[in-house]
């Protein structure tokens, strides 16, 4: 069983900052993507950063040169950190990873998403 855990979620104002995190636990033998998503109310889920086991990253443009994503040293754990927010980054953040479990192909894994709400 595969669990992504996300924390950091809150209440700030505009120009604030933020850091989410998420942990992958379980029977893991790989992670190759992993990343952030959010979905505001009435929007669709949206891509907000991603970043390969390498450590190659990408942004959507808007939170370009504002966001930062990387990954823990154990590579289970990825972190979002969210500076010069704004009220449009309000949303529920949900953390993404494609993981192989020993003996299936790599499937996509989703976090139960943290609260990110920004006052203007």
């Amino acid at each position: 069983q595969v669990q992504l855990v996300e924390s950091g979620g809150g209440l700030v104002q505009t120009g604030g900052s933020l850091k989410l995190s998420c942990v992958a636990s379980g029977s893991i033998f790989s992670i190759n993507v992993m990343g952030w998503y959010r979905q505001a109310p009435g929007k669709r889920r949206e891509l907000v950063a991603i970043i390969s086991s390498g450590g190659s990253t990408n942004y959507a443009e808007s939170v370009k040169g504002r966001f930062t994503i990387s990954r823990g040293n154990a590579k289970n754990t990825v972190y979002l950190q969210m500076d010069s927010l704004k009220p449009e980054d309000t949303a529920v953040y949900y953390c993404n990873a494609l993981i192989r479990v020993a003996g299936v192909d790599p499937k996509d894994y989703w976090g139960q998403g943290t609260q990110v709400t920004v006052s203007s």
